[in-house]
């Protein structure tokens, strides 16, 4: 798997802040999915060693574990002809094809102008993709009838942020209003958020002011790149910049799904909070663990634990886009699985961990604490390990059900399953969310 992308755009964030050889070394390892898997493995590895502080493994649950998972795929997708697990899903919810409403509402545009719109609806509606606590719920009333249908959590933050983009919330030009643009989210208010997600005293949703500020901060990203997004600042610029100039061996248009996700590391590091950072140098869903070394004395990535969990759920959000308009995506697997809620959750619940204080389920806990940054390594070592599993009880090769379609079909349902089993649907842990991370 690639230690960096061979894209040569991940230079330009770094070298436009005047960074030394030794903080681009960092950088480049922590934007790395090769850095969040080597690190995961040690942490992994560790726990099962028991020297962890918060986990015990128990690795016999492993399989009972890749049952459940396979179980409820074939019950979801009894032909396994699974699709990524990624925010269009979410636009399918209740049985609503949306993504043929944007098609239909983009008219006769050209393959490219649909692929520009599709990036920049989902990357927005990733981006507003947090958790969104136990009482936000969001009603839809569909076109031409009467009835109206409640969506929460995940999927209820994709129907409103879909209707939000239709409704031209994110555009600054009221003539081009089915994009997302550096003005248009510049100009975006907590207040025009609360009101387009239904928010009210009895329907709060968490972190409102947190998801405004990280879209406002998207648009100042955008704007001051155009060598990324264009003049205008989209983030649909990015299908023009990675098509630009296919390999000469490549007969069709190709990307490497690496080399997106590093162009979304370092096109949209000013977006995130800057505590996490390498000499000045924003390193988004980084955290600290005391356990976590380096490669030598002048390593300044030792110590920091990578996800980039919301930027890889953006990658696996894009790729259908590309394909769509006929472009190929190479190195799935390169990308590694979502270190979230669900996903860890499941672990938690089947057993495969346990936690040594049985007490910490019980209290709330930040993202950056370090029993939260080991839940979510372990989850993504764990997820790599439980893949395989999976697909040998559903009889199927790497190749026809890769990590992306294993998460879809998959350990993301099966962690809420058991959630709403065992904690009426709320996760086994209980993480303070300011809208960024979980």
């Amino acid at each position: 798997m690639p230690e960096t992308s061979s894209f040569p755009i991940q230079a330009i964030a770094i070298n436009s802040i005047a960074a030394s050889p030794v903080t681009e070394r960092a950088i480049a390892r922590l934007r790395s999915t090769k850095t969040i898997r080597d690190r995961a493995g040690m942490l992994l590895a560790r726990a099962r060693r028991g020297e962890s502080a918060w986990f015990t493994v128990n690795d016999s649950s492993m399989l009972t574990t890749a049952i459940v998972v396979a179980e409820l795929t074939r019950a979801r997708y009894p032909s396994l002809k699974i699709p990524y697990h990624s925010r269009w899903r979410h636009f399918e919810t209740g049985g609503v094809d949306r993504a043929a409403q944007l098609d239909e509402a983009l008219g006769r545009a050209l393959p490219a102008q649909r692929a520009r719109a599709q990036i920049d609806l989902a990357l927005v509606s990733v981006l507003l993709d947090a958790g969104a606590g136990p009482d936000w719920a969001y009603c839809e009333t569909i076109s031409g009838s009467s009835s109206r249908h409640e969506y929460t959590r995940s999927e209820g933050l994709g129907v409103a942020s879909f209707h939000a983009f239709m409704s031209g919330l994110f555009s600054s030009d009221d003539a081009l209003p089915f994009q997302a643009d550096a003005k248009g989210l510049q100009a975006v208010t907590a207040q025009a958020i609360g009101a387009a997600f239904q928010v009210s005293r009895t329907n709060p949703l968490v972190g409102l002011e947190g998801r405004a500020d990280l879209l406002r901060r998207l648009g100042q990203a955008l704007e001051a790149q155009p060598g990324l997004f264009g003049q205008t600042g989209r983030p649909g610029h990015l299908f023009d910049l990675l098509t630009q100039n296919p390999p000469q061996q490549m007969s069709a248009p190709c990307i490497r799904a690496h080399d997106l996700l590093s162009v979304l590391l370092s096109g949209l590091a000013p977006i995130w909070p800057a505590d996490n950072a390498i000499k000045g140098i924003a390193l988004g869903d980084c955290w600290r663990h005391a356990a976590i070394s380096g490669d030598g004395a002048d390593d300044l990535s030792a110590g920091w634990m990578p996800f980039h969990k919301l930027s890889q759920w953006l990658t696996y959000s894009l790729l259908e886009p590309f394909e769509w308009a006929g472009v190929a995506v190479e190195g799935l697997n390169d990308l590694t699985g979502l270190p979230e809620y669900r996903n860890g959750g499941l672990f938690l619940d089947a057993g495969v961990l346990r936690l040594k204080d049985a007490a910490l389920a019980t209290r709330p806990h930040a993202a950056g604490d370090e029993l939260i940054v080991e839940w979510r390594a372990l989850t993504v070592a764990l997820l790599d390990e439980l893949a395989p599993l999976v697909r040998d009880q559903l009889g199927v090769s790497e190749a026809q059900m890769p990590l992306a379609c294993v998460l879809e079909g998959g350990t993301w349902a099966a962690g809420r399953a058991l959630a709403q089993q065992l904690h009426h649907g709320l996760p086994p842990l209980n993480i303070d969310s300011d809208g960024t991370v979980f």
